[in-house]
């Protein structure tokens, strides 16, 4: 499953990619002819027999240096090119795959996952995986490249530095598989973390007046010193590497110089140049021990951050059927229904109801009667239950989510604003037309709204700048310029003063050639008597249905609900 999240990285981006590694590759390579080059001014001034006349070696190194900046240049160019497009792929790819869940997915998932992973996790897979792919090129061309000259100038002193560098460099690749463990470990605390943060902003009203501030302040420093502490492992991890590969660094540096400088004194065919060139080489060999086990724990840890969200993201995914007419033209039913959350606790029992087009109805009952489950299965957000629901004699599990959805909408109590214009909150970003967008406006009972404010008055985050009932006639308004032909309604005034949720209930009563689904808590007579007809549900299951007169008549469940509310 990861593999078609790695691919977003070079999707249509292959061209900056192969410059990258080309220049990492070059790069690599003039780093080695430096040290030839060094080796051959030191032999060239030491007198040494057969060593490159110094002009030569100096229109070499103009020739390196030129190299140099065309390598610099051409990865100025191909680079932050590849970066941009691997990371914007990737994100939209994780966006796309994120928006395919179903529409009550966060019922059971946390959001603080997939903010965590396009923040925190995105961040350390661009410098771990992306960024270290090219620094990995690098170190293998120089780690082999050296290797080879070493082998070449001497291999007895060869063989003397693998000696001295053995022991450190197992340690390190010991110490390296720990990165794995300490990068999820703080994927997981940063997940925990944003979590706690968002809940503690999103409910700040209900902690101010429960006076709960040291509690939740004590809540956000345990989970703040959590990620803080997972942090500071994961560096002490980096530190135990960066420590081992320094000891092995300084200790085959020292030894091979000294080993170098008794096989040049004894004349054992090694030259003074070879010696200093043989030191050098040898930051090419230890640079990438002691970077690699780092560079490929680093490389396992972002691929694993990258399985964790894939799986994440195949949860709650709605299956994929066939498509149907947008238009509602029979109705819904719904036959011998039953559903439960958990297994043996049905919510919903034994439901037989059918919901014909172009009328409306009224869901009632206590808290807790499964109204609202009632209206997430119509929604399709779960296909756990068990029976038949089906559109126009369609299995709402059997069509695919955009027919159900251009079908369907729905106005719930909590209504999502956009830090946006007016516009744009009921056009969802989107292209309608002004007469359009008047049109709703005014069958949403915004036209008043609108004279004063006008349509680029900006809502606020979640819509602070306006109030309850506002928020939910733009919700009514986006209903409408959707076309839908079925519309539920969950709790929408719940929220609301008497007034504007009467006001809000009848302009949904009011809207013409629209199957309506509304749950509601509120008995109002006069808009209780303008539905087709009333379901009454009790501990999940459907008691009554009628019109309003119809069911007063019969002085049972409704009747009881009714008169307690009045």
């Amino acid at each position: 499953m990861k593999k078609m999240y790695v691919k977003q990285f070079y999707k249509g981006n292959k061209c900056a990619f192969i410059v990258s590694v080309f220049t990492a590759l070059l790069s690599g390579l003039l780093a080695l002819m430096v040290s030839f080059l060094m080796q051959q001014l030191i032999d060239t001034i030491s007198g040494v027999p057969g060593a490159l006349p110094l002009k030569i070696l100096v229109l070499i190194t103009g020739g390196l240096m030129l190299g140099v900046v065309l390598l610099e240049m051409m990865d100025y160019l191909s680079r932050p090119r590849f970066m941009k497009k691997a990371m914007e792929q990737y994100k939209e790819y994780v966006f796309d795959r994120l928006i395919r869940k179903n529409i009550h997915s966060f019922h059971s998932e946390t959001t603080a996952t997939y903010i965590s992973a396009l923040s925190n996790d995105a961040n350390s897979i661009e410098v771990n995986y992306l960024e270290k792919q090219f620094a990995l090129i690098t170190h293998l061309v120089t780690f082999f490249g050296a290797f080879a000259m070493m082998v070449v100038y001497s291999p007895l002193l060869t063989l003397i530095a693998v000696l001295l560098t053995i022991l450190p460099v197992i340690a390190t690749v010991f110490v390296g598989n720990r990165m794995e463990k300490a990068e999820l470990d703080v994927s997981d605390k940063n997940e925990k973390f944003v979590d706690t943060l968002k809940e503690s902003i999103h409910g700040f009203s209900v902690i101010k007046s429960f006076r709960a501030e040291s509690t939740i302040h004590r809540l956000f420093s345990k989970k703040n010193r959590d990620i803080e502490s997972a942090k500071c492992k994961k560096r002490k991890v980096t530190i135990t590497i960066e420590l081992l590969s320094t000891i092995a660094s300084v200790t085959a540096q020292l030894g091979v110089f000294i080993a170098g400088a008794y096989l040049a004194i004894s004349g054992k065919g090694v030259t003074a140049g070879v010696v200093i060139v043989f030191v050098n080489l040898m930051n090419f060999v230890l640079g990438p021990i002691s970077a690699l086990p780092e560079i490929m724990a680093s490389r396992k840890a972002s691929l694993a951050l990258i399985q964790k969200l894939a799986d994440a993201l195949e949860k709650n995914v709605r299956q994929e059927g066939k498509s149907i007419p947008g238009q509602l033209e029979k109705g819904i039913t719904m036959q011998h229904v039953s559903f439960a959350y958990q297994e043996g606790e049905n919510v919903l029992k034994d439901i037989n109801l059918t919901f014909e087009a172009g009328k409306s109805y009224a869901l009632v009952g206590a808290s807790g009667s499964g109204k609202s489950t009632m209206l997430n299965l119509l929604l399709a957000a779960h296909e756990n239950y068990e029976g038949k629901i089906q559109y126009d004699e369609h299995e709402i599990n059997s069509i695919t989510g955009e027919s159900l959805y251009d079908m369907v909408s729905v106005i719930q109590q909590n209504v999502i604003i956009f830090n946006a214009s007016l516009r744009d909150n009921v056009t969802m970003f989107g292209d309608a037309s002004k007469e359009e967008v008047d049109r709703v406006i005014k069958m949403a009972g915004l036209e008043d709204f609108v004279k004063d404010h006008g349509k680029d008055y900006l809502c606020g985050e979640n819509g602070s700048a306006l109030s309850g009932g506002e928020k939910q006639r733009i919700s009514i308004a986006r209903s409408l310029l959707r076309k839908s032909s079925v519309l539920l309604v969950d709790e929408a005034t719940a929220a609301l003063d008497a007034k504007t949720a009467f006001q809000v209930s009848n302009a949904i009563l009011n809207i013409d050639d629209l199957t309506r689904i509304v749950v509601t808590h509120s008995l109002e007579e006069t808009l209780l008597k303008r539905y087709d007809c009333i379901v009454v549900l009790k501990s999940g299951q459907i008691v009554e249905t009628g019109k309003f007169d119809e069911l007063m008549e019969q002085k049972e469940y409704f009747y009881s609900l009714y008169t307690v509310s009045q």
